[in-house]
């Protein structure tokens, strides 16, 4: 049985277990707190020793030049604006207004400061990178972890053993939250148990609100890829949309952006007529930090679960967001089960309490498998106009 068959069964038994065992909900939360606790564990270290690897990975001078510019500069810009995109929808559409859920959360934790802008820059360097370790600060972290790349970087030759190291290290945290995630059922049992037993039924009803915006933002977000083709490219976007309709079915039924990687790269060399080069280079970068789909749900189910805490967002927080939600979705490629480890991120960054992360296991699957086809598509499409911009896309073919 596959996991996501697994999840989904322990989230209905949750449910079934709340409503009617209400009362033995003190023996089975436990179970849910030592997933949480191993979730949290492993945040810090993923994203340092993830952002380090992947900078000192791209040292390589052929990733440096024109077209690895426009393309990292590209896949950052789309992955700020689907992050934003996502706060807009979810502000607009308000899934997780209507119910209110306790956490044990004190409303003056959560309840951001007047902004202001010197401080909310200065906050991204810390004093001690220990504290910043220690207390999880996402933020801090990931500054000194660019700070570290690219230090090892400047180094040259000299560093290899070290890049080597921080490889090998990213690839146990990797394995790590693989194991981590087979926990996930025995996680979504207990703790959809205890929202159940603790706070009703109207969670559920929650759930459909939810599922319905991401739905209709990644509907929204796959416009705009065809609406960039034609803005950049001055072409028609519906070869695009019909030629891609393969890999994107391939997308959705296996949720992974690298097991689409190669019939998306074969579709778009022979037949949206995009250059070897472009195909060889820009795709696969794009399916490594290029995830548009996850930005957008990392967003917009972060400001679902404050709508459904009551809790008031200020300016400071949503930069927050923006922030920890494109990083998250950066870091979020390859890793399966990625909503469940880069959501907490998002939500901890806010200090809004992670327990919540267990009541979308159970549509995480539906979630993960719209958000891929999101995230291959977006990839498609900046490569498609990347390769437009260098003169080497066959239009001839392209129109065929």
């Amino acid at each position: 049985m596959k996991l996501w068959q697994k999840v989904t069964i322990g989230l209905f038994l949750g449910i079934l277990f709340g409503i009617y065992f209400s009362e033995y909900i003190p023996f089975v939360k436990p179970m849910g707190d030592v997933f949480l606790r191993m979730i949290q564990m492993i945040i810090v270290p993923l994203i340092f020793f993830s952002l380090v690897s992947g900078m000192t990975s791209m040292s390589d001078p052929s990733s440096l030049g024109r077209v690895g510019f426009k393309s990292v500069v590209a896949f950052l810009g789309t992955t700020v604006f689907a992050v934003i995109f996502g706060i807009i929808i979810a502000l607009t559409l308000k899934p997780g207004e209507g119910v209110s859920l306790d956490f044990g959360l004190q409303p003056e934790i959560v309840t951001a400061k007047s902004f202001n802008m010197i401080d909310f820059f200065l906050n991204f360097i810390p004093s001690n990178i220990f504290d910043s370790f220690a207390k999880g600060n996402i933020v801090q972290v990931v500054f000194f972890s660019l700070f570290t790349g690219f230090c090892i970087n400047s180094m040259g030759p000299v560093a290899n053993p070290i890049k080597e190291g921080f490889h090998l290290v990213s690839k146990m945290v990797l394995r790590m939250i693989s194991m981590i995630i087979q926990l996930s059922p025995y996680g979504a049992f207990a703790l959809t148990a205890w929202v159940v037993g603790t706070q009703g039924t109207d969670v559920i009803i929650s759930l459909s609100h939810l599922l319905l915006a991401v739905v209709i933002a990644m509907f929204c977000q796959y416009i705009i890829c065809g609406i960039l083709i034609y803005i950049f490219c001055r072409i028609s976007p519906i070869p695009f949309y019909k030629k891609s309709f393969e890999y994107q079915m391939l997308a959705f039924s296996t949720s992974s952006s690298k097991a689409t990687l190669g019939t998306t790269m074969q579709i778009c060399r022979d037949k949206l007529g995009i250059s070897n080069s472009s195909t060889s280079f820009v795709l696969p970068l794009g399916a490594s930090i290029n995830m548009n789909g996850s930005a957008i749900y990392l967003s917009l189910t972060t400001i679902f679960f404050a709508q459904i805490m009551n809790v008031t967002l200020m300016p400071y927080d949503y930069l927050v967001i923006i922030v920890t939600a494109t990083l998250g979705s950066l870091g979020s490629a390859g890793i399966p089960g990625a909503g469940l480890i880069m959501l907490p991120m998002v939500l901890s960054s806010i200090h809004l309490p992670i327990e919540g992360v267990a009541l979308i296991a159970g549509i995480d699957r539906i979630l993960d498998m719209l958000r891929t086809t999101i995230n291959i598509t977006g990839d498609a499409t900046i490569t498609l106009i990347i390769d437009h911009s260098e003169g080497t896309l066959d239009e001839e073919k392209y129109f065929s």
